[in-house]
C-alpha cells in the first residue's frame, strides 16, 4: 500500500544546530512510523526570526503540514529547548512514540 504525497501531511522537524534532543526525536519518529517509509524534512533553524517564520516553538518542533500538533497554550516561538509533557506527567525533550504515532495517523501520514 503506497501513499502519494498529495494524500498525506508533510512532516517537518525543526531543530537548532547541535540540539541535544535531535537523536531522541529521530528515534521516536522512526519508532512511530513502524516501518512505513515517509519523507521527513529536517531543518536547522539558526535565528529567532526564522523560528517565528517557520512556527518553531522550541527545539525540536514537529510540524504536520506546517502546523504543530503538540502546541500548548502560551507556547511562544523561539530557539530554546522544548519539553513535551507525557500522559504520566513526566517531561522529555521529544514527544512520546505513542503520541507521535497518534498524530501521524490522525493527519493521514500513516494508515
Amino acid at each position: 500500500m503506497n501513499h502519494s504525497e498529495a494524500e498525506t501531511a508533510r512532516v517537518t522537524v525543526l531543530t537548532v544546530p547541535d540540539c541535544p534532543n535531535t537523536p531522541l526525536i529521530r528515534q521516536r519518529i522512526t519508532e512511530a512510523l513502524q516501518g512505513w517509509v515517509v519523507p521527513v524534512e529536517w531543518i536547522e533553524v539558526h535565528d529567532a526570526d526564522e523560528a517565528v517564520r517557520r512556527g518553531m516553538s522550541g527545539s525540536p518542533t514537529v510540524l504536520l503540514d506546517g502546523a504543530d500538533p503538540f502546541v500548548a497554550e502560551g507556547l511562544q516561538p523561539g530557539l530554546s529547548c522544548r519539553l513535551y509533557r507525557h500522559a504520566d506527567g513526566t517531561t522529555e525533550g521529544a514527544p512520546a512514540t505513542a503520541d507521535l504515532h497518534r498524530v501521524l495517523t490522525e493527519s493521514g501520514v500513516l494508515p
